[in-house]
């Protein structure tokens, strides 16, 4: 994963986070994520997160308590750095989020500025930061995965590119930007090596591609 000499090492990793619970919207090392911010709390939190270190902890609510006021967050997330955004007209924040390594929270702590806020633990995803050496099982076969299930749900990805990801960076970028249900995002992000991850992923994949041919055979 290449990083930017404006990216923190990992020995300086804060030990508490600004937490965004929003269920689907997930982040992973090395993939970017845009965001449009308009919520005053939300708005607080990338005005303190830009004048500290730019970190933001994306983190996804249980769906059982989604609707709740203080929805229950899950204990896996991974921080973001702001590395770009741009002020609106109507009082919107556009910014895109570069993802930096995943967290364990370990506690909540008082909110600030009506955001919430963590105490977090890195040591069990360093991995994300060292390099993970582990490979997808089966290439070939996990992008025929993948071309199913997008041709199934209308899906585009730009193959050329896909096909010289490394397996780390493609296995992340997928977490990210496929349309998987925030369960599956969520078992995927807690997941830690890379070939699990991909196995993983190649089941839930090869499950929803099924799902959908079963649907379709009905439909006829």
């Amino acid at each position: 994963m290449t990083r930017t000499p404006f990216f923190p090492k990992f020995s300086d990793l804060p030990p508490a986070l600004p937490l965004f619970p929003l269920a689907g919207a997930v982040v992973m090392p090395g993939v970017q994520l845009p965001l449009n911010i308009f919520e005053p709390r939300y708005l607080s939190l990338v005005a303190d997160a830009l004048a500290s270190n730019h970190l933001i902890g994306m983190i996804q609510p249980t769906s059982e308590t989604l609707m709740d006021d203080v929805p229950e967050i899950h204990r896996v997330g991974c921080a973001g750095r702001i590395t770009s955004y741009s002020e609106t007209p109507d009082g919107r924040i556009i910014l895109v989020l570069t993802g930096v390594c995943r967290f364990q929270v370990t506690r909540e702590i008082e909110e600030h500025n009506g955001y919430r806020r963590a105490r977090v633990d890195w040591e069990r995803f360093a991995a994300d930061y060292h390099g993970d050496e582990q490979r997808i099982p089966d290439r070939p076969g996990f992008l025929g995965s993948l071309k199913t299930y997008c041709q199934l749900h209308g899906v585009e990805i730009p193959w050329d590119d896909i096909e010289k990801l490394a397996d780390q960076e493609l296995t992340n970028l997928l977490c990210a930007h496929l349309p998987l249900s925030p369960e599956d995002k969520q078992a995927l992000i807690e997941t830690l090596p890379t070939t699990e991850r991909a196995v993983l992923m190649r089941g839930l994949l090869d499950m929803a591609s099924a799902s959908s041919m079963r649907v379709a055979e009905h439909r006829h």
